[in-house]
């Protein structure tokens, strides 16, 4: 009799919890930039469940990504830490010794612990052998269930043959990434997960990230005599349709008052000479540096009952605060024995003042351009280059080029005003020099203890044998021929 009550008290207390903790849904795009959506100033973009969602929560336009491009944002974002921390110091090609280490710990490893069932679809991105022995696989990284690509969906995001699902290639499948992903995650969502415990589902599109592929239906919405326009904004198009498929799913299943949803993106645009129409909007650069363009991103939250509807929000917030604000929202323990660099976010959507011990920090040495480091704090943006450019190419990374970056200093500072030049147009490091000085300590205190930290891999050269590694086909090379 005591054992039945026990199992009781116990059963009482988790449907208890799940009552008081929200389900967890966190969006990510690829290469989409600050310019690319409709509820973002872009007239000629048809983005219409994104749109929409943006009036149902709060529109971010002060939203970071962790960095300027793919691996290390998205490494950023799971953990909470500055990449270059982690030695995640460029993307990740196939079968690099680059990797995010078991000993790191993820948003869904802390939320699994918590009693969270979790879901990984789409792109992964944080290790080069994925699939493979010797580095973790999504599982290690605490997801109970996972279907995902190493980086894009390939050979483009049309019936792509390099997904799989809990260790099990699937081979060639039918359909756009986008509709496959949201499908996935819809499946999982209907059929697969406990609903007795909440969840935290991660879903990583691929779109628009090259080599892109757009169903006739997505580019029959823009009319233009150049293919690469039709096929990019398509391709943002079918993003908000897997966008808007996964948001039915979570209406029809009664799920959409209990369900924190997290939509932003990993970098900025990346605006290639193949598919030159990512827009950075009113913002500096693009994807692969860290002025503006580079890592400010759309974000939207909706939070039923907790976000007013409707509402915009400039206060500056980075994908590194979304661990430590996950973990409060989902009552898992943060980790205490690691530097963790976001701030829960919790206060702003309360209507708190959001208070920082440190200001947002950004590094990538082989960032295009002259700037290597950046910090923002409130409205002042400083940026720095260093004495060691770094090497050649980041999946190429030698240990005499690693220890190059941990040694390089910071020099050539620029100041910005983001308040009054969002476009980083006039450098003020000249006449604020009290602000100068202020943020160049704390830039240069955030820089030695990342470069300090950050491993040092083994040498490892790109294969250059065809049969090892993952080549892109033509498709987008020659898309004017198509």
């Amino acid at each position: 009799m005591r054992v039945i009550c026990w199992l009781l008290i116990v059963f009482l207390q988790l449907t208890a919890a799940h009552a008081t903790r929200p389900n967890i849904i966190v969006v990510l795009a690829d290469d989409l930039g600050f310019g690319d959506l409709r509820c973002y100033g872009n007239e000629s973009i048809l983005s219409p469940r994104i749109d929409q969602f943006a009036t149902e929560g709060v529109r971010l336009t002060s939203c970071y990504a962790a960095h300027p491009n793919c691996s290390p944002s998205r490494a950023g974002l799971m953990t909470g830490r500055t990449p270059f921390r982690l030695g995640i110091y460029n993307w990740i090609p196939n079968l690099s010794p680059m990797h995010v280490k078991k000993t790191e710990v993820t948003i869904a490893t802390l939320l699994r612990d918590a009693g969270y069932q979790t879901c990984h679809v789409g792109k992964w991105h944080l290790n080069g052998r994925f699939n493979l022995p010797g580095q973790p696989q999504p599982n290690d990284h605490g997801f109970d269930h996972w279907f995902a690509t190493q980086n894009n969906a390939l050979p483009n995001h049309r019936n792509p043959e390099n997904f799989v699902r809990n260790g099990k290639e699937l081979g060639a499948l039918k359909g756009y990434s986008a509709e496959l992903v949201a499908e996935e995650a819809v499946g999982w969502l209907r059929e697969q997960r406990d609903p007795n415990k909440p969840f935290f589902l991660f879903a990583c599109f691929h779109e628009p990230h090259e080599p892109i592929a757009s169903a006739a239906k997505y580019q029959r919405l823009y009319s233009n005599e150049d293919p690469a326009y039709v096929a990019h904004h398509g391709n943002i198009s079918q993003l908000d349709g897997g966008f808007g498929h996964l948001l039915d799913a979570v209406k029809q299943l009664g799920l959409q008052d209990d369900t924190v949803v997290i939509f932003t993106s990993d970098n900025g645009p990346a605006i290639t000479s193949m598919h030159p129409y990512g827009s950075a909007g009113p913002l500096r650069d693009k994807k692969g540096t860290v002025y503006e363009g580079g890592i400010r991103v759309p974000g939207i939250v909706r939070w039923p009952g907790m976000i007013a509807a409707g509402t915009e929000s400039d206060v500056p917030m980075s994908a590194l605060d979304l661990l430590p604000t996950l973990c409060e929202v989902g009552e898992a323990v943060l980790p205490t024995e690691r530097e963790l660099d976001g701030t829960s976010l919790l206060p702003l959507f309360k209507n708190e003042p959001l208070r920082r011990k440190k200001p947002l920090y950004w590094q990538f040495n082989r960032a295009k351009g002259a700037a290597k480091v950046a910090v923002r704090d409130g409205k002042w943006k400083l940026l720095a280059s260093i004495t060691e450019p770094g090497p050649k190419n980041g999946a190429d990374l030698t240990q005499q080029e690693m220890l190059a970056i941990k040694n390089a200093r910071l020099e050539n500072f620029e100041l910005y005003d983001l308040q009054a030049d969002v476009s980083e147009s006039e450098d003020r490091s000249e006449f604020e020099p009290v602000v100068l000085n202020r943020l160049k300590k704390q830039m240069q205190a955030i820089y030695r203890g990342v470069q300090k930290e950050g491993p040092v891999w083994p040498n490892w050269e790109w294969p250059r044998h065809e049969s090892q590694r993952i080549i892109w086909p033509d498709y987008w090379i020659n898309r004017k021929k198509r």
